[in-house]
């Protein structure tokens, strides 16, 4: 993880060296990889799939964004991880300043790290607003067509 990381550190902060590795502990650690040198030399088969997302976003943070664009960053994770995941996310807003752009089919998850939600279907945009309202009151058919795709455990679709 330690060359992944370390490029964008001697791109953006012509940073070498000593510099450079402290930086790149710095973001691991920021990211909640801890401890971070356990993490330095590790290559992406040996990280969980978590980890491996972490590593990701302390690469978006290298360069000091203003915006970082997040497309389904938690797809692929199990349900445990996408909630830590989606805290550092929203952590990230307060404590760095940077803001995200958050792609996803997920209402749940944009709901819950969103402040204004925008609903695109055909690349239009159908529906726009305060995230919670969005989500909570839909108007249009798609917006309740993707609320009414969540998977909603215990309930049978085939039973009234």
């Amino acid at each position: 993880m330690g060359y992944y990381l370390s490029r964008p550190v001697r791109n953006f902060d012509g940073l070498r060296g000593q510099a450079a590795e402290d930086r790149v502990l710095e973001l691991l650690e920021t990211v909640g990889l801890t401890p971070a040198r356990r993490f330095l030399h590790r290559f992406p088969y040996e990280l969980s799939g978590g980890q491996r997302q972490r590593v990701v976003i302390a690469r978006a943070l290298a360069s000091r964004p203003e915006l970082i664009i997040a497309d389904e960053p938690i797809a692929s994770l199990d349900v445990s991880i996408r909630a830590e995941i989606l805290d550092l996310l929203d952590d990230l807003v307060v404590s760095h300043g940077v803001g995200i752009l958050y792609i996803t089919h997920d209402l749940l998850s944009a709901k819950k790290i969103s402040d204004h939600a925008l609903v695109l279907s055909k690349g239009r945009v159908v529906e726009s607003g305060d995230a919670q309202e969005v989500i909570d009151h839909p108007q249009d058919d798609y917006t309740r067509r993707l609320l009414d795709a969540i998977p909603q455990p215990g309930h049978r679709p085939d039973l009234p």
